[in-house]
C-alpha cells in the first residue's frame, strides 16, 4: 500500500506538538494539502449560532459565517458588546440577518431563557458552534452553585444543545446534516476527567487543570452527542484551533503568549477548521471526531487521560443529573 508522503509529514508534525499547534503547522498544511477556500461557499438560507462571539475565535467565526450569507445568532453574556458586534458585522458584511441573545453560559436559568427565545423566533438551526470558554484562576461557584469552569464549558453548553435539538432536527437532511462544532484546547490532552470529583471538591483547585478537564469533558460529550444523534442526521465534532493569539490567551497565559511570539496563530488561522466543519461539503461525512487543521486527530496523547465508552456514558449521566436536562433524542 502506497503511503502519501504528505500524511507522513503531517503525522510527524502532530507528534512534535510545538510546530503542529503553532503557525508553522497551519502554514505547512494549508500549502501541502491545497485547501479550498471554504469562505467562498454560500450559506444562504442556513442559520448558525455561535457562543462567545464578541472577541477572539468567536468573533472571527461569526465574521466568516455572516460574510457567507448565514443568518447568525450571537449568544453571549454582555448585551452591549453583543449589540456592538451585531452592528459591526452588518456594516462589514452587508448581512442584516444577525441577531443576538444574552446568556451567561454558566447560568442554567439564563441558558434556558435564551433557548426559549430562540425556539420562539427560529424555525431551524443548521450550525451550532460551542466556542465560549475561559480559564478561571480561582475556584468560584456559578449562580446555580456549580464549580464555574464546569458550569461554563460543560453544563451550560449541554443545556443549550439539549434544548435546541428540535431546531437542529428541523434543519437536518440526508444530504446536508445539521452540525455541532465544539471548540476545545490542547490543554485537554493532559487532563483526565475525574468522574467522582467533577467540581474540584476533593483536591486543591487549579485554574489550568480545571480548564483542561472541562475541555476534556466537552470532547467526551461531543463524542456522545455524535453517537446519539447520528440517526437524526446531526453531526458532532470537536476541533482544536492550535495556539491562536486571542485576548483570552493574552489575559490567561501571558507568559506562554510571549513564548510563542510570532509563531502564535492568528484568530483567522485558528478558526479555519471551525468554518470548514460548519460549512464544507467534505466535512459533512465526519462525526464523533477531533480535528486539527482539517484532519481528524487522536483523542488521546496520554493513556491515563483516556475516556472510554463506559466512562463517556457515565459522564453523560452525571451531567444529566447535575443539569436536570434530559435531551429528547427523537
Amino acid at each position: 500500500m502506497t503511503v502519501d508522503p504528505r500524511e507522513l509529514l503531517d503525522d510527524g508534525l502532530e507528534l512534535l506538538v510545538l510546530p503542529s499547534f503553532s503557525r508553522i503547522g497551519y502554514d505547512l498544511r494549508r500549502r501541502m494539502w491545497g485547501w479550498e477556500d471554504v469562505s467562498r461557499q454560500s450559506l444562504d438560507g442556513r442559520v448558525a449560532l455561535v457562543t462567545g462571539p464578541t472577541s477572539g475565535l468567536g468573533r472571527a467565526t461569526v465574521s466568516h459565517l455572516a460574510a457567507m450569507g448565514a443568518r447568525v445568532l450571537l449568544l453571549g453574556r454582555d448585551a452591549g458588546r453583543l449589540e456592538q458586534t451585531r452592528l459591526e458585522l452588518e456594516a462589514w458584511s452587508g448581512n442584516h440577518e444577525i441577531a443576538w441573545h444574552e446568556a451567561d453560559l454558566s447560568s442554567l436559568e439564563a441558558v434556558r431563557r435564551a433557548t426559549d427565545a430562540i425556539l420562539a423566533t427560529e424555525a431551524r438551526l443548521d450550525i451550532l458552534v460551542d466556542n465560549a470558554g475561559a480559564l478561571i484562576p480561582e475556584r468560584h461557584r456559578s449562580a446555580d452553585g456549580f464549580e464555574l469552569s464546569l458550569a461554563t464549558m460543560v453544563l451550560g453548553p449541554f443545556v443549550l444543545v439539549s434544548r435546541l435539538l428540535p431546531l437542529l432536527r428541523a434543519a437536518a437532511s440526508s444530504d446536508r446534516p445539521a452540525r455541532l462544532v465544539a471548540v476545545t484546547s490542547g490543554g485537554q490532552y493532559a487532563q483526565r476527567v475525574h468522574l467522582d470529583d467533577l467540581e474540584f471538591e476533593d483536591e486543591a483547585y487549579s485554574g489550568v487543570f480545571a480548564y483542561g478537564r472541562a475541555k476534556r469533558a466537552q470532547v467526551g460529550l461531543t463524542r456522545e452527542w455524535a453517537r446519539r444523534l447520528r440517526p437524526a442526521g446531526i453531526t458532532a465534532n470537536a476541533m482544536h484551533p492550535g495556539w491562536a493569539d486571542t485576548p483570552g490567551l493574552a489575559a490567561s497565559l501571558p507568559e506562554f503568549r510571549e513564548f510563542l511570539g510570532p509563531y502564535a496563530r492568528t484568530a483567522e488561522e485558528g478558526v479555519d477548521t471551525i468554518v470548514w466543519l460548519a460549512a464544507s461539503d467534505e466535512a459533512r461525512r465526519w462525526t464523533g471526531r477531533l480535528f486539527l487543521d482539517r484532519r481528524p486527530r487522536p483523542f488521546d496523547r496520554v493513556p491515563m487521560t483516556r475516556l472510554d465508552g463506559a466512562a463517556r456514558r457515565e459522564l453523560w449521566d452525571r451531567v444529566v443529573a447535575l443539569t436536570g436536562e434530559t435531551p429528547d433524542l427523537g
